[in-house]
């Protein structure tokens, strides 16, 4: 007759007349690496695109020289339970040049 399978502890019977199971594919790979990618590559890309920013009398060039992510509030669970983001802090660090004075900032936004 049929044939017994335990799926999470409970028992149950199979008819399929074929007996392989194709493994399940991983369906938000995709997004994962999507992910991973912005997060490793992504970020540092778009500040070098968008650096030196300049004002528009060209007086003032502020650069982008590294970031970093700070820890989120609370961890996955704990967002789950409370309805919340599970976000975290960007810091980037900046360069800030004044051409006419020759002055150069640098600071942690």
């Amino acid at each position: 007759m049929g044939q017994s399978l335990m799926v999470e502890q409970t028992k149950r019977k199979s008819f399929a007349r074929i007996k392989e199971v194709l493994e399940m594919p991983n369906l938000i790979e995709v997004q994962q690496d999507s992910y991973k990618w912005f997060m490793d590559i992504g970020i540092r890309e778009m500040f070098q695109d968008i650096s030196p920013i300049q004002d528009f009398t060209g007086n003032l060039v502020l650069e982008f020289i590294d970031y970093s992510l700070g820890e989120p509030k609370y961890q996955v669970e704990e967002c789950k339970e409370r309805d919340a983001t599970y976000a975290a802090s960007l810091r980037v660090k900046v360069r800030l040049i004044n051409k006419e004075t020759g002055e150069v900032k640098e600071q942690e936004v």
